[in-house]
């Protein structure tokens, strides 16, 4: 064949040309040649390209760009083309001596991938595989891969080369398992995922974990449930469910839908019922339980319709039998004759009548699902228990959910006591022996309630309060069935001390039970007490008390109830040592309600009669009493002394008072002690309280509003004089810009009361101390 004029060297080539003749072998001179022709028709470069390989067939620089330029021609053209198969016989001569170069390798299978010859795009694959080193075959496999992945390449090839892949590289069996799932081989990917779990040393390279992947084989196990076989799903999906504790929930309604799937209703309803009564978190048994009772309530709407079409079907038979007859055609009596029957009609037939083969089962279903609503509120309060059984608030609540049903009532106390542990319950435990007790009381049952009470004070409680508690209730109920005496031996029974060899026997075993402290108890005592005040005698009462005081449990208001209890019964001197036993037992700030009230008792029983022992019993009170307190009591004091005793100790009484008080109250100390004095002695006598109130060191407003008070009563009386040095005095406490008030009522005393020279005296101190608090300003910032 003729080669065309323009494919010849040209004038411009015969330099190059020449310099190929002197030295064919060199890849420097034809690459010069190949650049300097770059914009040449690649027919002629393709002359080029043939003839430089031919000189130097291992060259892979000139084989690259050969081929990449090959490649560049064919990309707009049609798969179809011929120029591809030109390419490809390219690509065959390259690989004859660039079989060692993956990248020439992958560039072929590309092109071949593009082209969609797929049975010879998967024999160069594997000529590729064999060709090179294992340690590039990385390289080969990501493109091969892809195109097995493709529609059009048939199931077969595409799983023989995945599983050679694995052989390869089995840590990426999650992109197999994720290719069987997108082909629909659920049967392969449920085994492929079951082994993945069961290998300890298998590590997600896509960051999956155990528990994410549990959840993909569940999913894949029950939604396809029926094409998936020879794996024991249960025992599987029952694997995870001990293994994983996050989102048990899911698992379990995975279970139940893979028996829904095989139309094992009655077993997923076991299932169902299984996973609510074993979950531990409210949040699962929300999901089992709503996934529940969708598939109630899908049955439910099932059987409705599937009712509704069976009507239909009943009427065609009915018609159908009823032209048969007319047509004189007889139904043959034995059903199992009749070869033209189907098997769901010969079903129909053959168990029609039987009770386990009922159609009609709407009001069953129906039934199953408001019985399933109705006990979600005791299902729930079960996940709660068994969160912690201990909880004393929810087992309260259970028994509560069992309103008007006794029996259940009493079930579920008795197992609440039987589980709940005093040293570990939260709450109070003995609540639930009372309310089991009252219950049976509420239902007449009084022995019973005892039985149960005798029980519970046998308990070993974590607190003493606990099992007082316990007493108490116990006598009450006791109380409201008028049984006094009962109510009584059963107080004498709990405040019993325990005996020496008991208290040796438990001092042994090194464990001291609740019962050895109950003796002790004050809430017991007082409600003890409170018995005898009102069912027993005077002694008895006397002699509960003195227990108390012994057992050193008594409270101030204990005390004072004893010494009212012997008020009452006119025990006045016996009273008042109980107060004085009072005060030597307490310290303040619990002994001052006993003071008070023995005082004042003290006072009103003898006023005058016993002047100096309720002069030494004030004395003493006023000693033990600290400052900010000690107030009330010399008022009470003063106040003995004016009623019954002498003026000028009540004055001195007073006195004492203003020195013994805090700071902020003698102010107020001060101004009960003048009002006295002025109505005792006259206003004349006021003027040295005054003053000493003044000078005793009082804070500077208190001094200032003294001093006001002060000047009121001189100008009172008629001594202007001393009414102006008592302001001049209490000028330096006022600052003028702050205090106004003083200085408008200085200034209308001067009006009233002054002249031109005093006015301006008054102006001059006002200037100067207003410039002193100015300059204490300056200082301080």
């Amino acid at each position: 064949m003729s080669i065309p004029k323009e494919l010849y060297p040209s004038q411009d080539d015969l330099l190059y040309e020449e310099e190929l003749l002197r030295n064919p072998f060199s890849l420097k001179l034809w690459w010069r040649y190949l650049i300097a022709r770059a914009d040449a028709p690649f027919r002629k470069r393709f002359i080029i390209y043939e003839r430089a390989l031919k000189a130097l067939p291992g060259s892979y620089k000139l084989w690259h760009a050969y081929l990449l330029e090959r490649l560049k021609i064919v990309r707009n053209l049609p798969i179809a083309h011929s120029e591809y198969e030109t390419l490809n016989n390219t690509f065959e001569r390259a690989l004859v001596t660039m079989h060692k170069m993956p990248r020439i390798w992958v560039m072929y299978l590309l092109t071949l991938t593009e082209q969609k010859l797929i049975t010879r795009t998967r024999r160069t694959f594997d000529r590729a595989l064999c060709a090179l080193p294992v340690t590039q075959h990385d390289r080969i496999w990501e493109p091969y891969l892809i195109f097995v992945s493709q529609k059009g390449v048939p199931i077969e090839t595409s799983l023989r080369v995945y599983r050679r892949y694995l052989k390869y590289d089995p840590s990426h069996i999650e992109d197999f398992i994720e290719f069987l799932v997108n082909s629909s081989l659920w049967q392969e990917a449920a085994e492929r995922l079951a082994s993945v779990l069961n290998d300890d040393q298998f590590f997600s390279i896509k960051g999956k974990t155990k528990h994410r992947l549990w959840l993909e084989l569940c999913d894949l196990l029950t939604k396809h449930a029926t094409e998936v076989s020879g794996l024991n799903v249960d025992a599987i999906i029952r694997g995870g469910i001990r293994k994983f504790t996050d989102e048990v929930g899911r698992l379990w309604t995975s279970l139940a839908e893979y028996y829904i799937r095989r139309n094992l209703h009655e077993k997923a309803r076991d299932i169902f019922e299984e996973g609510m009564t074993t979950v531990v978190t409210v949040r699962d048994f929300s999901v089992i339980f709503d996934a529940y009772a969708q598939f109630e309530e899908s049955m439910l709407a099932f059987k409705m319709e599937s009712m509704d079409l069976s009507e239909e079907d009943e009427e065609e038979e009915e018609n159908m039998e009823e032209a048969m007859k007319e047509n004189g055609v007889e139904e043959d009596d034995d059903v199992r004759l009749d070869v033209n029957l189907s098997l769901s009609k010969f079903e129909k037939k053959i168990l029609d009548g039987f009770w386990l083969h009922v159609e009609n089962d709407v009001d069953l279903r129906l039934a199953r699902l408001e019985n399933l609503m109705m006990r979600r509120p005791e299902l729930a309060n079960s996940v709660l228990l068994r969160q912690n059984p201990h909880n004393v608030e929810q087992w309260h609540r259970r028994v509560k959910l069992f309103e008007g049903n006794p029996t259940k009532q009493i079930l579920t106390y008795t197992e609440a006591v039987r589980t709940v542990d005093p040293m570990k319950a939260v709450g109070k435990p003995h609540t639930l022996w009372v309310a089991f007790a009252k219950l049976y009381e509420s239902h007449k049952d009084i022995a019973n309630a005892r039985v149960i009470f005798d029980k519970a004070v046998q308990v070993n409680y974590k607190t003493v309060d606990n099992l007082a508690s316990v007493w108490c209730e116990w006598a009450e109920m006791e109380l409201r069935h008028h049984n006094f005496k009962k109510a009584l031996e059963l107080m004498r029974r709990a405040t019993a001390e325990p005996s020496v060899e008991v208290k040796r026997r438990v001092a042994a075993d090194g464990n001291e039970p609740v019962q050895m402290k109950l003796h002790k108890s004050l809430r017991l005592w007082t409600f003890y007490v409170d018995l005898e005040e009102s069912l027993g005698t005077l002694e008895s009462t006397r002699a509960v008390y003195e227990r108390i005081l012994d057992l050193r449990i008594a409270t101030p208001q204990i005390i004072i109830n004893y010494a009212v209890l012997l008020e009452d019964n006119k025990y006045f001197e016996d009273a008042f040592k109980v107060y004085e036993r009072g005060v030597k037992i307490f310290k303040y700030p619990h002994v001052k309600d006993i003071w008070v009230t023995y005082l004042s008792k003290f006072v009103n029983r003898y006023g005058k009669t016993k002047l100096e022992r309720a002069r030494e019993l004030f004395e003493h009170a006023i000693e033990t009493t600290p400052a900010d307190q000690v107030k009330p009591l010399y008022l009470q004091y003063a106040k003995l002394e004016e009623d019954y005793g002498l003026a000028k100790r009540a004055m001195r009484v007073y006195d004492q008072a203003t020195k013994a008080v805090p700071n902020n109250e003698k102010l107020g100390m001060y101004e009960i002690y003048i009002a006295r004095a002025a109505e005792i002695f006259g206003v004349p006598k006021t003027r040295e309280i005054y003053e000493q109130a003044i000078e005793s060191g009082l804070p500077d407003k208190d001094v200032k509003t003294m001093c006001l008070t002060y000047a009121e009563l001189e100008k009172s009386l008629g001594e202007i004089d001393r009414a102006r040095g008592i302001y001049v005095f209490a000028s330096q406490f006022a600052d003028p810009r702050s205090d106004v008030d003083f200085w408008n009522k200085w200034h209308e005393f001067e009006v009233q009361h002054g002249n031109e020279d005093t006015f301006r005296e008054m102006l001059r101190i006002k200037r100067s101390v207003s410039a002193s608090y100015s300059q204490v300003i300056c200082l301080v910032f």
